[in-house]
């Protein structure tokens, strides 16, 4: 018979959960920073593994100097990394300030009335515009010092980022095999055998996907690279690698990479003719990243993919298009990494289930 006090105790209950349940949400949104600074380096640590186990295994480094050279590489890359650009910003910044602005103006002006007769648009006075809409006196000086201080405080943040990454990232590779040893201790013994399974195939997979991830953005930056020197740009290898960067966040980073491509492609040719040797040059170097990302979206991408995690091209597109919708540029990257896991919890936890049985039969 349910009566008063039970009702009563099953409402304290509940009540208490929902606040604990809050109160462990409300801590992880605090805390979301170091989640973030623990996640980059796990990723780091996955990707680290199997140069830390060629220096350990045949190099025979311990376990502090094989971590110290894989925090080195990294700390290397990310400096080549800054350094690469440092051409590439000199470089357009010497072109603007060669820049003829006179000239400039005038062959957008021609452009401009090329378009109109061609569209037979109605001229548009774009300076009287500006006047009526009075952009000008709604400009306050004041945003400009913001905008100061936020980069500043921007670059103090990322310095104090990379430094706690790098730090975790040392101390994972390098007591990984410790970690694992105490996870084991406190693990339910009842379910001990599935977790660590589990762990061990997570990182098998994840370690397998983002070098798989490595080869497919060689793959973008080698062909980027051709276009960009078959028409000719002088900052093909720093415009290639920076477009091949953006290929990380799916669908999304190739169209800015394209964007990114012409704009630069344009800067560079400053001077030129526009309507003769710009404006070609730029729309082929646009045509021929369309093509490589064509490559990349329909090949290489999914062929890449699906073999480093064992899945089907189809899942993989299927699951980054949800998880793009629902969760935005961030779910698009995290999708393939998080699916792989809950596959692999799954298979691990129910294998008898004919669901799981269906969507796990590769791994």
């Amino acid at each position: 018979m349910i009566t008063s006090k039970i009702i009563s105790n099953g409402i304290l209950r509940a009540l208490t959960t929902i606040l604990i349940i809050g109160a462990v949400l409300y801590f992880l949104y605090e805390i979301q920073t170091v989640i973030v600074y623990l996640c980059i380096s796990l990723i780091l640590c996955l990707i680290a593994n199997p140069m830390v186990q060629f220096l350990k295994n045949k190099l025979k480094f311990g376990n502090s100097l094989a971590a110290t050279t894989a925090i080195l590489f990294f700390i290397l890359m990310m400096v080549g990394f800054i350094f690469l650009f440092v051409p590439l910003i000199i470089s357009q910044a010497n072109n603007l300030a060669l820049l003829d602005s006179n000239q400039l103006q005038l062959q957008f002006i021609e452009t401009e009335r090329s378009i109109e007769t061609y569209f037979n648009i109605k001229h548009v006075d774009i300076d009287q515009m500006l006047k009526e809409s009075k952009i000008t006196s709604m400009f306050n000086f004041s945003y400009f010092t913001r905008f100061i201080n936020s980069i500043l405080g921007f670059v103090a943040d990322m310095g104090m980022g990379l430094v706690s990454v790098f730090f975790i990232t040392f101390f994972f590779v390098k007591d990984q095999d410790d970690f694992k040893a105490k996870a084991r201790k406190i693990l339910p013994d009842n379910n001990e055998d599935k977790i660590i399974n589990s762990i061990t195939k997570i990182n098998h997979f994840l370690t397998r996907y983002f070098i798989g991830l490595l080869l497919q953005l060689t793959v973008v930056f080698i062909l980027y690279l051709i276009v960009l020197i078959i028409f000719g740009n002088k900052n093909a290898f720093v415009i290639a690698f920076l477009c091949a960067i953006l290929n990380i966040i799916p669908y999304i980073g190739p169209i800015i990479g394209t964007i990114l491509a012409g704009i630069l492609t344009m800067i560079s040719l400053i001077g030129a003719d526009f309507q003769s040797e710009i404006l070609p040059t730029t729309i082929y170097v646009i045509i021929g990243f369309l093509i490589v990302q064509a490559i990349d979206n329909n090949i290489s991408q999914p062929i890449i993919s699906s073999k480093s995690v064992n899945s089907h091209p189809l899942e993989i597109f299927l699951i980054t298009i949800i998880s793009g919708i629902t969760f935005g540029i961030v779910g698009m990257i995290i999708a393939i990494p998080v699916f792989t896991m809950v596959k692999v919890i799954l298979k691990e936890f129910f294998p008898d289930n004919k669901i799981v049985t269906v969507l796990t039969e590769r791994i």
